[in-house]
C-alpha cells in the first residue's frame, strides 16, 4: 500500500496530538491554556443536573487524581475545586512532595469540601518516585533520563512498586527504548495483575513502536479493566482509528474520553472536530471546535481552528442548500 506525503503528515499530527493528551492526563492541571483570548460562544455539553462539585483541601501545591484522572494541582492554600463530578462514588488520590501518597474514597452523597491531610513521610523509596515523577514532567531528554535513574532507585528501594515500574515504562518509551519499557509494564503486572493504566501505557508503547495491533489490544484490555473507565485508553484507541481512515469509530472513542475527562483535555474536541470534518458531519465539526476554543481560547492550535471553522461553516450551508431545480 502506497502512503501518500499528506496521509504521512496527517498522522504524525495526530499522533503528536495523542502524545500531548496523554502527558497532560497525568502531569499538568486542566485548562492550563485558557487564558486571554475571548472565546466564541459554543454549546454547552448536556451535563447531569445531578454533577456536584468537590472541594479538596490538603497541603500547598498537592497533585490530585479523581478515578485515576489527574484533575490539576492544589493553589498555595492547598485549594483545589473540582466541578462537574457525578454523583456515584470515586477514588481521590493526592500526592505532594515529602508527603505520603493517600487514597480516599468519596461517597455518592458526599459534596462540598473534602479534607486530606498528608503525613510527611521518610521512606526512601517513595521520595525517589515523587522526584522522578517531578524530572519526567519537565519533559526534556535530560529530565526524562534522569527521571530513569530515579524510577530505578525507587525500585531498588522497593521492588514491589507498580506505579514505579509503569512510571518508568512511560520515560523509556518518551526516550525509544521501547523494548525496556514493555518489560517493565510486565514486572508492574506481577505486582498488580489487573492494572488499567500499566494496560493504557502498553497500548501506547505499541503504537510508537509500530504494532497498532497489539496496541489496539492493550487499549482494550485497559478499557476492560477499568470497566469501561479509561480515558487514556479511549483517546489512544481513537487516534489509531483515525489513522486508519475509520473516522466514525475515531470519533466514538473520543467522545467516550471527552465525556470521561470532564472538559479537562481540550485537545480532544481538536480530534473530534477533525474526525467528525472527515465524515462531512460539518455542523457536528464546527461545534467540537467551538468547544476546543472556549476551553483553551489561547490554544497552540486556537488560529488554525478558527479559519477552520470559518470553512466549514461555508460548507456546513452549502450542505444543507437544497439542490438547483432543473
Amino acid at each position: 500500500m502506497t502512503t501518500t506525503a499528506a496521509g504521512t503528515t496527517r498522522r504524525a499530527r495526530i499522533r503528536a496530538l495523542f502524545f500531548l493528551i496523554s502527558a497532560a492526563l497525568i502531569l499538568t492541571p486542566p485548562h492550563a491554556s485558557a487564558q486571554k483570548r475571548k472565546p466564541r460562544t459554543a454549546p454547552k455539553p448536556a451535563a447531569a443536573s445531578s454533577s456536584k462539585t468537590i472541594t479538596v483541601a490538603t497541603e500547598p501545591n498537592a497533585v490530585v487524581w479523581l478515578d485515576e484522572v489527574r484533575r490539576g494541582a492544589a493553589d498555595e492554600q492547598g485549594q483545589l475545586e473540582l466541578k462537574t463530578v457525578p454523583p456515584t462514588r470515586h477514588s481521590l488520590r493526592v500526592r505532594a512532595a515529602g508527603f505520603g501518597e493517600r487514597v480516599v474514597q468519596l461517597l455518592p452523597t458526599q459534596r462540598g469540601r473534602v479534607e486530606v491531610k498528608l503525613a510527611p513521610t521518610t521512606d526512601e523509596a517513595e521520595l525517589a518516585f515523587q522526584r522522578a515523577e517531578e524530572a519526567r514532567e519537565k519533559a526534556t531528554a535530560e529530565s526524562r533520563k534522569s527521571a530513569v535513574e530515579l524510577y530505578r532507585r525507587a525500585l531498588t528501594l522497593r521492588p514491589r512498586y507498580p506505579a514505579a515500574h509503569v512510571g518508568l515504562a512511560r520515560a523509556l518509551s518518551e526516550l525509544g527504548e521501547f523494548e525496556a519499557a514493555l518489560e517493565q509494564i510486565e514486572e508492574a503486572r506481577r505486582d498488580r495483575a489487573i492494572y488499567p493504566e500499566a494496560s493504557a501505557v502498553e497500548g501506547r508503547i505499541l503504537h510508537s513502536s509500530g504494532d497498532d495491533a497489539a496496541a489496539l489490544g492493550s487499549y482494550a484490555r485497559a478499557i476492560r479493566e477499568a470497566r469501561g473507565f479509561q480515558p487514556e485508553a479511549h483517546t489512544g484507541t481513537g487516534v489509531i482509528l483515525q489513522e486508519r481512515g475509520d473516522y466514525a469509530g475515531a470519533a466514538a472513542a473520543f467522545r467516550k474520553a471527552v465525556a470521561q475527562l470532564s472538559d479537562t483535555e481540550p485537545v480532544l474536541y481538536q480530534l473530534l472536530g477533525e474526525a467528525l470534518e472527515k465524515q462531512e458531519k460539518y455542523k457536528e465539526a464546527v461545534a467540537a471546535y467551538e468547544k476546543y476554543l472556549a476551553l483553551a481560547p489561547q490554544g497552540k492550535l486556537a488560529p488554525a481552528i478558527e479559519s477552520i471553522i470559518d470553512q466549514l461553516r461555508k460548507q456546513a450551508a452549502e450542505q444543507e442548500s437544497p439542490p438547483p431545480s432543473e
